[in-house]
């Protein structure tokens, strides 16, 4: 869900971004797929965990550029691996919330510009933003409603959600909008929604025009009021 204070940290990190340097601390899971992307773009990414063995196996699989074994915890530690020097630090210490937040005011304390944490529980990122984390991820949290929406609503192949009440969506075309023109539909006035995309051949035509007649199998992008999507028949 987009909100203010995310809008503020996505604009600021657009700035420079050719130049970025990325470090990421936790190499579970979460932090070893962000570093992974992260360095098959071409980024420069450090990756810093107090677990030897998984240091060892992100150097062996050549996921990141550097790694270092040292506790987060320890203001001292990160300044020496140059953690400080980094544009942006990725806080993947999910599930060991005191040493997420250490690590998070370590951060913010040593300088560094663009902090993102992980957080585990809806405690723990409250407790991340008051340490001052510029950006907090729930992925567990976000995962989970994806997945009760997609399995309530199989028709809603992705969402993204402008506020707590409004979003854009990707649906399949129902088979009662199968032949019908978008004109012919009148989704404004029957669902209050407006049609941004329709897919066709595999690629998406934007804006379509309202004699734009919809294929079986083909899908639409729609925005609009989320009670008004939930009457969409998919």
């Amino acid at each position: 869900m987009v909100n203010l204070s995310s809008l503020n940290f996505f604009h600021n990190l657009r700035a420079d971004l050719k130049n970025r340097q990325f470090a990421v601390i936790g190499l579970g899971r979460f932090g070893r797929a962000v570093a992974f992307t992260l360095h098959k773009q071409g980024y420069d990414v450090l990756c810093i965990d107090s677990d030897e063995a998984k240091v060892a196996q992100i150097l062996s699989d050549r996921i990141a550029t550097h790694a270092r074994q040292l506790d987060s915890t320890q203001p001292s530690a990160l300044r020496e691996a140059g953690v400080f020097e980094q544009d942006t630090v990725i806080v993947a210490i999910g599930n060991y919330v005191q040493e997420s937040i250490i690590t998070t005011l370590n951060l913010k304390e040593g300088g560094v510009r663009h902090v993102v944490a992980k957080a585990s529980s809806e405690i723990h990122m409250k407790l991340l933003q008051k340490v001052g984390a510029d950006h907090v991820v729930f992925p567990e949290h976000e995962m989970g409603c994806a997945l009760a929406r997609s399995l309530t609503k199989p028709g809603i192949l992705d969402r993204f959600e402008l506020d707590p009440e409004h979003s854009i969506v990707e649906v399949i075309t129902p088979e009662q909008f199968v032949g019908k023109t978008i004109s012919e539909l009148r989704l404004r006035s029957n669902y209050g929604l407006n049609v941004l995309a329709v897919s066709q051949d595999g690629k998406f035509e934007i804006n379509p025009p309202p004699t734009k007649r919809l294929e079986k199998g083909s899908a639409m992008v729609v925005i609009g009021a989320n009670h008004c999507i939930n009457r969409l028949p998919v």
